[in-house]
């Protein structure tokens, strides 16, 4: 093989070599380290406990499909003035309450992007406090405060530092445990949608929940108007209509939840507070910075625009990156070595700039006279330097002996020092 051809054959192989495995680009749900869940290719977004929806629908369809398949049996012999539009009034108030409850637990609640870095801070102390030593460890020494004070609507609000999500929570966010995500005016973590209450789906829950109680109160009361259109005794009646007595029975508990839960939340609304803060720090010993009248709190939740999601959860990313999923800075930002990093020195995969270009690394700047000083001084036979020279230089260079006489040195000659193509 000539030496154009030997030269040309390390060139391809070394640069085939150095050639990084291309990361295949993602979209970002599926790299995502909240504890969401995600169809549609990451348009359905979904909280961690997903699974309670199939509970939450059992308990709204159950009862609903019975009620509605009650009355289709009742259309004859009976008034189909009554029955068809009670039967087509529950089908409506049925489809609703899903509708709603789809739209609650399958959307966006307000995720805000978490950061792989803390944000530099200008309120920097020299003073080590507990609240610091967590971002210390992550930052190189960068102490960056708890709680900083902001201002809205004149008045000075407390917004405090998430180690999770490295960033400063605006005024109303709060970070949720169990889907492991900030949200934006976080309310709470509805288990029965398995899904956080935010700013973008707050409108939604209302109306889920609102319907839900109209729709136990609409079985509850023309289940008693079935019953009563038996005639004769109540008693009797009722022994007659089962069924009736158990959508009764059902509906009358189930209103003192869902009933009970609209009306708190119809009273949040009225005095512009969410779930989190009436619990947390009871603005009305307070006046509380947000609110804007009744009629302006109504206004803000029912006929303002929802806003857009600060996350788009299908655009497209690699597994490494870092900016919006928050993992760890890539091996590049920390140096050419990681701990991570597999290092062949068989093939010399780590290179210089200049890589491709001429010899790799393990034999650019290689001393041979060390080898032949070493040689000459412990009197190594061949076999033993041969062993030693592999050792050093690897498997995949050739050497070539040259002795003569008795007492015989051995040199090299760095030409003869090729590649195996």
């Amino acid at each position: 093989m000539s030496s154009a051809n030997k030269s040309q054959g390390w060139s391809s192989s070394s640069n085939s070599t150095m050639t990084p495995p291309k990361t295949k680009p993602r979209r970002l749900y599926q790299v995502w380290k909240g504890n969401n869940k995600f169809l549609c290719g990451g348009r359905v977004v979904f909280g961690h406990d997903a699974g309670s929806l199939i509970l939450t629908s059992f308990l709204i369809g159950g009862p609903a499909i019975t009620f509605c398949t009650r009355m289709l049996v009742m259309t004859k012999g009976q008034n189909p003035f009554f029955v068809y539009p009670v039967l087509i009034g529950g089908i409506v108030l049925t489809v609703l309450d899903f509708l709603f409850l789809f739209l609650t637990s399958g959307r966006d609640p307000g995720i805000i992007p978490r950061n792989s870095q803390p944000p530099e801070s200008d309120e920097a102390s020299d003073t080590p406090t507990p609240s610091m030593e967590w971002v210390n460890a992550k930052a190189s020494g960068l102490k960056i405060p708890r709680v900083k004070d902001v201002t809205v609507n004149g008045h000075t609000v407390k917004v405090k530092f998430c180690d999770t999500c490295l960033l400063y929570r605006p005024p109303r966010a709060s970070h949720c445990s169990i889907c492991n995500n900030c949200v934006q005016k976080f309310d709470h973590h509805c288990p029965w949608v398995g899904q956080c209450i935010g700013l973008r789906n707050y409108p939604y829950f209302i109306m889920f929940i609102s319907s839900s109680t109209l729709l136990c109160i609409y079985v509850f009361v023309f289940s008693w108007i079935n019953i009563l259109r038996e005639g004769g005794k109540i008693w009797s009646a009722m022994s007659n209509d089962i069924l009736s007595v158990i959508l009764i029975v059902y509906c009358f508990i189930a209103v003192w939840f869902v009933g009970g839960l609209t009306v708190f939340h119809f009273y949040l609304i009225c005095t512009n507070q969410t779930t989190y803060e009436n619990f947390r720090y009871q603005y009305d010993k307070k006046k509380n910075p947000y609110s804007k009248g009744i009629l302006g709190n109504y206004n803000e939740v029912f006929c303002s625009k929802i806003p857009p999601s600060m996350i788009d959860f299908r655009a497209w990313t690699s597994e490494d990156d870092d900016i919006v999923v928050g993992s760890t800075p890539p091996e590049s930002d920390r140096g050419f070595m990681g701990s991570k990093e597999k290092f062949d020195i068989e093939v010399g995969q780590r290179f210089s700039k200049d890589a491709g270009k001429g010899l790799p690394i393990i034999l650019q700047n290689l001393d041979y006279s060390a080898f032949d000083d070493t040689t000459k001084r412990k009197n190594l036979d061949h076999s033993s330097f041969d062993d030693h020279f592999k050792r050093n230089i690897g498997d995949s260079e050739r050497y070539s002996h040259r002795s003569s006489g008795i007492g015989s040195s051995t040199s090299y000659d760095k030409r003869t020092v090729t590649p195996i193509s």
